[in-house]
């Protein structure tokens, strides 16, 4: 369990939006759930607004209330269902969002995504001074401001079954495989992949691998006897199906990889019992930071605590890859 604030509630709300956006992550249901029964707890009316911002724009609302999100808990992928919307990078776009909003009675607007999905947020309320509040929600863990992000853990689990099932076919026929993980630009999911599942080596855009020196490693590891079979992970580095490419520079040097993009596996299935909880967690907490007057900011996880982070630092501060985690691979690869 986490360790929660004290709150001490100064505002009400009458009626509150949620909406999920951008590449949907497991967890993001329980976090609704959460949000819903919170709020409604407090009597707070609650919309639902489908499709992200799209949704938004069209004005795709629904009621929410504690019938509606029973049973979410388990679900993976977002009842709400997401989409991107470039067009809300325009000021009249966002214009056409505060109307909206404003028109339906709308007093506040509670976002989950990545820090796209949080610009948005921010932009609007820079502009218009609506409250909002932010949820880390994508399976990246990217996000500046929390140590853990809703899907995450999922995301992990996922993966490693992946490849322990990988991890057969490469024994039995003495090969190496190229498993391809998402991430973006920042390679904590590789790099905890590579540790829960045994994997010989991770590739993260952090770290600038030299092809060379890693075919040399895996003849060094035949050559002793220990390594005729494995998995290196790599990281997607922003661009999908890129390992094709790194495989076909490691036959050029005498290695003979396969390659395995798991893609969008990772965003589906149940959320693991620690996404439930993390998501259960930010989303009760999202109601109470904002009947405590807050607004304008990311509720995550810091050192095993609930705290806020404003969204201006959430989306202009890079994370950094923990030197820990690279420190353990490095001492676990020997």
């Amino acid at each position: 369990m986490y360790q929660l604030p004290h709150y001490s509630h100064i505002t009400s709300f009458s009626k509150v939006a949620i909406l999920t956006s951008g590449g949907d992550s497991p967890g993001m249901n329980p976090a609704i759930r959460a949000l819903v029964r919170t709020a409604t707890s407090f009597g707070i009316e609650v919309i639902g607004i489908h499709r992200g911002y799209a949704g938004l724009l069209n004005e795709e609302f629904e009621t929410l209330n504690s019938k509606s999100v029973s049973g979410l808990c388990h679900r993976g992928g977002t009842y709400l269902k997401s989409a991107r919307c470039l067009e809300f990078h325009e000021p009249a776009t966002r214009q056409r969002a505060f109307d909206i909003l404003s028109k339906h009675g709308i007093e506040a607007l509670i976002v989950i995504g990545g820090d796209g999905s949080l610009s948005g947020a921010h932009a609007l309320y820079q502009e218009f001074s609506i409250p909002v509040i932010g949820l880390p929600g994508t399976i990246d863990n990217d996000i500046y401001g929390t140590d853990d992000s809703i899907g995450f853990d999922t995301a992990v689990t996922t993966a490693v079954e992946g490849i322990d099932k990988i991890s057969d076919t490469a024994y039995s026929h003495d090969r190496h495989f190229l498993v391809e993980v998402m991430g973006r630009n920042y390679g904590l999911l590789a790099c905890h992949v590579a540790i829960a599942a045994g994997a010989e080596m991770v590739i993260v855009p952090e770290h600038q691998s030299d092809i060379t020196d890693i075919s040399q490693q895996l003849a060094q590891r035949r050559k002793e006897g220990i390594g005729s079979s494995g998995i290196i992970v790599v990281a997607e580095a922003g661009k999908s199906g890129w390992s094709n490419q790194l495989s076909e520079e490691m036959r050029q040097l005498g290695e003979d990889p396969r390659v395995c993009v798991l893609g969008h596996l990772q965003r589906g299935g149940k959320p693991t019992a620690h996404d439930r909880l993390l998501a259960a967690t930010l989303g009760n907490c999202a109601i109470h930071t904002l009947l405590e007057g807050k607004t304008d900011v990311m509720v995550g996880v810091t050192k095993g605590a609930v705290s806020t982070t404003p969204l201006e630092a959430v989306i202009t501060q890079k994370k950094g890859l923990p030197v820990e985690v690279m420190d353990l691979i490095n001492e676990l690869q020997h």
